[in-house]
Formats: C-alpha cells, sequence, structure tokens
C-alpha cells in the first residue's frame, strides 16, 4: 500500500503541473492531498450543478483551503444537456465529457500540462461509462495506475490524518435516477432534501432512490431495524410526502453502491 502511494507520488512528479478534477470525495481529496505532497504546480477545480450536493462542494471548499491548494468551482450544468436528461447509460460519460470540456477551456492559457482525476481500481470492477470520456479527453487517472483501492485510498488516508477518510461516497445526485428516468432540477432537489432530512436523523450510509412518484429508501443493514420504530417510521413519511413523493418505500436488503446497475445485463468494462 505505501509502495502504491510512493509510486503515485512519482508519477505526479513526472507529470509537472495538473488540474485536478475534484469533487471532494475520499478519493479525489486523497489524489489532492498527494499533488501537494509532490510539490508540483496545481490547482483544483470543482463542478457546480444542480446535480452536485451542496454538502460536497462545501467540503471541498474547506479542503482544498485547508492544502492551500489554489481553488476554482465552476458551473456545468448538464441538465442543458439532452443526452445527459434522457438518462441512458451513457449519462456518466456526458457529465464528464462536460466537466473535463470545461477544465480545458480554464486551463488553455494557463501552464497547466495535465488534467486528472480521482478514479481508483476498484472503479475498473463495475459499469463507469465516465471512464470512457477520461479517454476522449486524455485525462490521467493515477489512482488507478498504481493500482490503488478504496479500502487502501481510506486507510492512508486515515494514516495521513486526512478528515476525509470516513466520509461515506457521495456520487452526483443524478445517480439516484434509474436508467431511463428523465432527470429534471425538480427531481434532484427532492432526492437532495430527502437525504439530507435521513442525515439529520442519524443515518449515514443511504441513497434515496427516484422512481418519480416513489422514493425507494437504501441504508445499511444495521440501520434498517430503526424503521421498525412507529415514530421514524411516521417521520420519514410525513416529510417525504412534503418534499413531494407520493410513495415511500424501504428497500430491504439496504444500501448497496452501484445497485442500479444491475438492470445492465453486460457490463462493458471502460
Amino acid at each position: 500500500m505505501h509502495a502504491k502511494y510512493n509510486k503515485l507520488i512519482h508519477i505526479l512528479r513526472e507529470l509537472k503541473s495538473v488540474a485536478v478534477a475534484y469533487s471532494g470525495g475520499v478519493d479525489s481529496s486523497f489524489l489532492l492531498y498527494a499533488v501537494k505532497e509532490s510539490s508540483i504546480d496545481a490547482i483544483a477545480i470543482t463542478a457546480n450543478s444542480p446535480a452536485t450536493p451542496k454538502e460536497d462542494i462545501k467540503l471541498a471548499i474547506s479542503f482544498a483551503s485547508e492544502l492551500n491548494i489554489p481553488h476554482r468551482i465552476i458551473e456545468t450544468d448538464e441538465l442543458y444537456r439532452r443526452e445527459f436528461c434522457e438518462n441512458t447509460e451513457m449519462r456518466c460519460f456526458y457529465c464528464k465529457d462536460i466537466l473535463f470540456s470545461s477544465i480545458k477551456k480554464i486551463i488553455k492559457d494557463k501552464d497547466i500540462q495535465w488534467i486528472i482525476e480521482g478514479s481508483n481500481a476498484d472503479d475498473l470492477k463495475d459499469y463507469r461509462p465516465g471512464l470512457k470520456a477520461r479517454e476522449r479527453h486524455n485525462v490521467r487517472s493515477p489512482l488507478i495506475e498504481v493500482g490503488l483501492t478504496k479500502k487502501e485510498i481510506r486507510e492512508l488516508s486515515k494514516t495521513f490524518g486526512l478528515k476525509t477518510w470516513q466520509r461515506p461516497s457521495s456520487p452526483c445526485l443524478s445517480s439516484r435516477f434509474p436508467y431511463g428516468t428523465r432527470i429534471t432540477p425538480e427531481g434532484l432537489g427532492m432526492v437532495e432534501q430527502a437525504e439530507e432530512f435521513l442525515k439529520s436523523l442519524g443515518f449515514k450510509t443511504l441513497r434515496v432512490r427516484h422512481h418519480g412518484h416513489l422514493a425507494r429508501i437504501e441504508v445499511s443493514q444495521e440501520d434498517i431495524v430503526r424503521f421498525f420504530d412507529d415514530h421514524l417510521r411516521r417521520t420519514v413519511v410525513e416529510e417525504f410526502l412534503r418534499i413531494g413523493y407520493k410513495f415511500v418505500s424501504l428497500d430491504l436488503e439496504g444500501f448497496k453502491s452501484g445497485k442500479l446497475n444491475r438492470i445492465i445485463n453486460n457490463y462493458n468494462q471502460c
């Protein structure tokens, strides 16, 4: 694990100057920390759009500030792109395509040689069309190049004292929409409100899957039993109805990252 990290630092120093596509999550924060430790020229660029949880933006700003790395927030409103809103199986490609295109415009007149992003080795095991956008724009993924997994990244983050080491994964809100369900500003807002409410009740690992009028709640298997409490169940239902959902369900299997990819019969490894 530490040998991989040393190799990561070596690769970053070879790149000399980078723009980091920085979401504020565990992986991209770890990558940004490694960039800082490598002492190369760098700028962190974070995309803000209706699909970005507001809490993610706050955390990204805070962490980049702590590292004293120049940080820029850019507006990337994917909802103006028809292919994204249609929410096909290539949705993530269009999102990343917009992001990398925007970053290219920003660094066009700057002395920045590479764009890098924080995908890890585990991402190669699932359906990740966003990685194809990386290839299209010649973006590097140093964590993949050295073979660092999510578990190793968390362990190293803890070792280095990074406050992000225990942070739950937080993909963009559009990932709560099953493929084929149109993505709208209203739907994104409902998902964000619903998830923030569950977090206020102490739930940490969770997703609210948006099936039109139906909200399907995924929490950790340990937290499922909490919904047997009649007061909590009624409180959640009332709030979700207020938000705009007509039906509220609990997924008895519990949270599992990438669960919506089950409808894809053949993964196209990127």
